[in-house]
């Protein structure tokens, strides 16, 4: 007797980021959960990082030659609209010939261009929205879809409240599985598991002004006998790297990037971390005390927002961008001499999580595409 679900033919466009990608492969996945045979083809934007990514998780992509409005004037905003008009023409090309039950839309430049073709030609459509301020592709294209999947409340300021479904945001599994594993984790960076320890995380670029807050007081962790996980991105490494070697302290560690995130998470009594969607979600779901930074430099100021949203709720501290250099340091420290506060703050940002959010999007396909309920 065969229990699985039906077959589907899916397309999944989207991207720039990760913050986009990720939540895009989670759902592909969840779907080929379901059914292993469910063919889904990736449609990204030309030569940004979806391009790569998609194809080192399995799957197939095409590419759209689409780029966003540059916010500065520029020349090469004269050539958005042939390139709009472009992708939308090769998306219809793409569409007939991979003839999908579904289109799903994650945001980023070659999510507007497919499901615009993709529901001009009646091919039911979902887009999932990450973030607690709607992204521009999104806002446009909620007229168009049938479903609307979101991760934060009041989301009905930019979106039909008929169409909108909490489905919470896809994260990385892995990275999330962190329970019983702080003397493992512990052992890995090789640090005393008895310490208290902070967690920065700047992003896979890292994050400037965070990198600096931290540079400039870092003698602060060796004075209070904390010790310090710092993933600094790239540009700052180096940098990070002679400061560590002139404290002369072996509590503090560096690194370009972390590729064990549950080990860090785990060790972890206390995270510094921008509020991008993705990373809003994963830190509920690890539920420890969270200082969030907002980057000032995204659209709509979405990343605010997002730390909004948790700090409404007295889940989260935030520090504004502005302010870090200044308050960072001395709040992380007055947090981690305040036991009772850091419960509170992962005992309300743990009531936010959704585990089982690609899960619940895959379900929602299947409802909008073939009536079948999963649950």
């Amino acid at each position: 007797m065969n229990l699985l679900p039906p077959k589907l033919r899916v397309i999944i466009s989207g991207g720039g980021t990760g913050g986009h990608i990720f939540p895009a492969i989670a759902i592909a996945n969840a779907l080929k959960k379901l059914n292993p045979e469910t063919e889904i083809l990736f449609v990204g934007a030309t030569g940004r990082m979806e391009m790569e990514k998609v194809p080192a998780a399995g799957y197939k992509i095409e590419g759209l030659n689409i780029s966003g409005i540059q916010r500065k004037l520029s020349f090469k905003n004269l050539f958005i609209p042939f390139k709009v008009f472009q992708s939308i023409m090769k998306s219809r090309r793409i569409i007939k010939a991979f003839s999908p039950d579904v289109v799903i839309g994650v945001g980023g430049y070659a999510s507007g261009p497919l499901l615009y073709a993709a529901t001009a030609m009646h091919i039911p459509a979902l887009i999932q929205e990450q973030n607690s301020f709607a992204g521009i592709t999104n806002k446009i294209l909620a007229k168009r879809v049938q479903k609307i999947c979101v991760a934060y409340e009041g989301m009905e300021k930019f979106f039909p409240k008929n169409k909108i479904i909490i489905t919470g945001n896809p994260v990385r599994e892995e990275t999330t599985r962190i329970a019983g594993k702080r003397t493992e984790a512990a052992n890995f960076f090789g640090i005393d598991p008895h310490k208290k320890t902070i967690l920065v995380i700047g992003g896979s670029l890292g994050a400037r002004t965070i990198n600096e807050s931290i540079g400039n007081s870092i003698a602060e962790f060796k004075k209070n006998d904390f010790q310090l996980i710092w993933q600094t991105g790239k540009s700052f490494s180096e940098k990070a790297v002679q400061l560590i070697d002139q404290l002369e302290y072996k509590g503090v560690l560096t690194y370009q990037f972390i590729q064990r995130m549950d080990y860090a998470y785990a060790a972890a009594d206390v995270i510094i971390s921008r509020a991008g969607a993705s990373s809003v979600s994963e830190l509920a779901l690890v539920a420890k005390p969270v200082i969030l930074v907002p980057s000032p430099n995204v659209a709509e100021d979405h990343q605010t927002q997002n730390a909004m949203a948790l700090v409404n709720k007295g889940a989260a501290i935030l520090i504004k961008d502005s302010e870090a250099q200044s308050t960072l340091i001395s709040s992380v420290i007055n947090l981690l001499k305040d036991e009772n506060y850091q419960r509170s703050l992962s005992e309300k940002i743990k009531t936010l999580a959704i585990g089982d959010s690609s899960e619940r999007i895959a379900s929602e396909v299947y409802k909008l595409v073939k009536n079948i309920d999963l649950k």
